[in-house]
């Protein structure tokens, strides 16, 4: 069963960056398309990036020119750098497989404020 382990959070200003990491147990991490989530206080969890197998990538319009999806297959790691936050941008991430298909992790806690 794969395990996946985020990490990279903090207290940020906004306008500054953090870089996000996601650990994937197992070998079937590769094949898949892998996506960032994450989900704000009393909201619902949204999809923020996605990243094919072959590194294409989508973004949803809120991150879009902000924020890099990345992966390195060899290492089952996957990255979300992400810069000019914004307080909007407060929320706990979350890696998965895209649609959420594995369990999920503890997640890491981006907090941007001033």
């Amino acid at each position: 069963q794969v395990q996946l382990v985020e990490s990279g959070g903090g207290w940020v200003q906004p306008g500054e960056s953090l870089m996000l990491s996601c650990a994937a147990s197992g070998n079937m991490f590769s094949i898949y398309t892998m996506a960032w989530y994450r989900q704000a206080p009393g909201k619902q969890r949204d999809l923020v990036a996605t990243i094919t197998s072959s590194s294409n990538t989508n973004y949803a319009d809120s991150v879009k020119g902000r924020f890099t999806i990345s992966r390195d297959n060899a290492k089952h790691m996957m990255y979300l750098q992400m810069n000019n936050l914004k307080p909007d941008d407060t929320a706990v991430y979350y890696c998965n497989r895209n649609g959420g298909m594995w369990p999920w992790g503890k997640g890491t806690l981006v907090t941007v404020s001033s």
